[in-house]
């Protein structure tokens, strides 16, 4: 019996040994220490959910809207930060550029993902193969600033300045709302993401004459399908649990996020709310096309 318990004590110093042993041993593939306990694989070895087949003659309903994403409310924080990598971790705009241009912005190559025109259409028909377009619409390139010299004064110097994706406030989001009998449900399907870049242009002349004002600019298009592998692949900070991180597919699949209707689909050239109303009555309008929406849902369900 004593052997037993001798034997046993023995294996049990000898486990407790190796797995100390062992808990030092894990490094990162790059040879780097691990900042964490342990080095995340999950999250980047994840496919996403592929999207249920769909019949046309299934569909009895659907209606396009835009959506508004504004990175600045406090339920999309996790898309607008970090706002330089940091962590393993994106911002939304850091990742489909990286996506868009690859790597290394500057070895003339793109990414896996293909950028769309959005001064054309948003319906994925332009392509936008120039690099220097796409980094342009972010504010990268020569600029002229003001240069204090070591006698105290300041002459015109010329930088080249890269990308300033800390400015892209907003994400149009384009989607599709249908109803499926096979299925007997409303659902909405992602179609694009369209990053909007809000500036201060110190040039620009308002109506009045007044030097300097916030312009808005849509950078590109990005086809929602096509970057959802990219998307499934890297984390969101979740600010409840480090450990269970989503992707920013999970973001966007499961709605994690805050926005409102800036557009529907209408006979007028799809023009956008903003376009014939403002103010108070342009959020009513927006609220009005939601409610639409639900309203058709619990219309079709009345007994």
């Amino acid at each position: 019996m004593r052997k037993q318990l001798l034997l046993l004590m023995v294996i049990g110093l000898l486990g407790t040994f190796g797995s100390n042993i062992t808990a030092q041993e894990p490094v990162a593939e790059d040879n780097l220490p691990i900042d964490g306990l342990f080095e995340r694989k999950h999250v980047k070895n994840r496919k996403p959910i592929p999207y249920p087949s769909i019949r046309e003659a299934d569909v009895l309903w659907s209606k396009k809207v835009w959506r508004i994403v504004d990175l600045r409310e406090k339920m999309n924080l996790p898309l607008y930060y970090p706002t330089t990598p940091m962590d393993g971790r994106y911002s939304l705009i850091d990742l489909l550029l990286k996506g868009v241009v690859g790597d290394d912005p500057n070895d003339g190559r793109l990414g896996e993902l293909t950028a769309y025109s959005p001064d054309a259409n948003d319906e994925f028909k332009v392509v936008m193969d120039n690099e220097g377009e796409i980094l342009k619409r972010l504010g990268a390139g020569p600029k002229t600033v003001m240069v204090t010299q070591a006698d105290g004064t300041q002459v015109e110097q010329e930088v080249v300045q890269g990308p300033r994706t800390h400015e892209v406030k907003q994400v149009m989001v384009k989607e599709i709302w249908y109803f499926d009998r096979n299925y007997s449900r409303l659902d909405v399907r992602i179609l694009g993401l369209c990053p909007i870049r809000e500036y201060v242009d110190e040039d620009f002349e308002g109506a009045e004459g007044v030097e300097g004002g916030v312009l808005k600019q849509m950078v590109f298009w990005i086809y929602f399908p096509e970057a959802r592998e990219l998307l499934a692949q890297h984390e969101v900070f979740n600010p409840r649990n480090d450990t269970q991180r989503r992707s920013f597919d999970d973001i966007f699949i499961k709605r994690y996020f805050g926005s409102y209707i800036a557009q529907e689909a209408n006979v007028y050239d799809n023009r956008g709310i903003q376009d014939y109303t403002v103010g108070k009555e342009a959020i009513l309008e927006s609220k009005r096309i939601e409610n639409e929406i639900f309203q058709w849902e619990q219309d079709l369900w009345e007994f």
